[in-house]
C-alpha cells in the first residue's frame, strides 16, 4: 500500500515542479518582452526629440551681420536709418555704403554727424564725388566722412562760438555761432537738427574737408 501511495505521489511532485518551472520561466519570458518594449519605445522618443532638435537648429541660421542688419520698426530710428529716409542726403548714403561706415554708424555711439545735403556736395568741383566713390579712394572717402561725425552729443545749446571739437578722423572742427546761426570751420551752416536713437544729427549745406597733412 505504502508503495502505490509513493508510486502515485512521486509523479504528482514531478508534475507540480514542472508546471511550477514553467510559470517561473514565462514569467521571466513576459519580464524580458517588456522591458525590450519599453528600451524601444524610449529609443524612438529619443530619436524624435533630437531629430526635432536638428531641424530647429537647421533651421535657425546664424546672425552674422552687423549692427545696420538689426530690424526693429518700433524704436526711434539710428542716424544711418535716418540719412536713409532723406531724399536730400542720398548722396551721403552712397558714400557711407561705400567707406563701409553704415555699422560703425549704426552702433549705440551716442555720436554728433554732421550731415551735408545732395546740394553741398553738388558745390565740390566736378567729378570729385565720382572720384571719391572709386574704390582705391575708399580711405580717402572714409577720412572725409569721419571728419563730419564726433563722439559724443553736441546739443545746440552746448555749442559755442569759437568751440573745438574733435573728429573720429583726429582733426577738428570750428564752431562759430552768428546772428543765431551755427558755422562749421566758417562754410557750412547748420539749417536742420535730428534726433536719432544713436546722436543727433545736423543737417549743412556744405561738405567739410579735413586740414592737408
Amino acid at each position: 500500500m505504502i508503495g502505490v501511495i509513493i508510486a502515485c505521489f512521486i509523479p504528482t511532485l514531478f508534475l507540480s515542479r514542472i508546471i511550477n518551472n514553467s510559470n517561473y520561466f514565462m514569467k521571466r519570458i513576459t519580464i524580458s518582452i517588456l522591458c525590450s518594449f519599453s528600451l524601444w519605445l524610449a529609443a524612438c522618443n529619443n530619436s524624435e526629440t533630437t531629430s526635432g532638435e536638428s531641424a530647429k537648429t537647421e533651421a535657425t541660421p546664424a546672425n552674422t551681420a552687423g549692427q545696420s542688419a538689426v530690424k526693429d520698426d518700433l524704436s526711434q530710428k539710428n542716424i544711418v536709418q535716418v540719412a536713409s529716409g532723406s531724399k536730400d542726403h542720398t548722396t551721403l548714403v552712397t558714400a557711407v555704403k561705400a567707406a563701409s561706415l553704415v555699422d560703425a554708424l549704426s552702433n549705440a555711439g551716442p555720436f554728433t554727424v554732421f550731415a551735408p545735403t545732395n546740394a553741398a556736395f553738388d558745390k565740390l568741383p566736378a567729378g570729385t564725388v565720382e572720384g571719391l566713390l572709386k574704390p582705391d579712394k575708399k580711405d580717402a572717402l572714409a577720412d572725409i566722412l569721419q571728419y563730419h561725425v564726433s563722439v559724443g552729443v553736441f546739443k545746440e545749446e552746448q555749442l559755442q562760438d569759437g568751440q573745438k571739437i574733435g573728429q573720429v578722423n583726429g582733426d577738428n572742427i570750428t564752431i562759430t555761432k552768428k546772428d543765431g546761426k551755427i558755422i562749421i570751420n566758417g562754410t557750412a551752416t547748420v539749417i536742420g537738427t535730428v534726433p536719432a536713437s544713436n546722436g543727433i544729427i545736423y543737417v549743412i549745406d556744405g561738405v567739410l574737408l579735413p586740414p592737408k597733412k
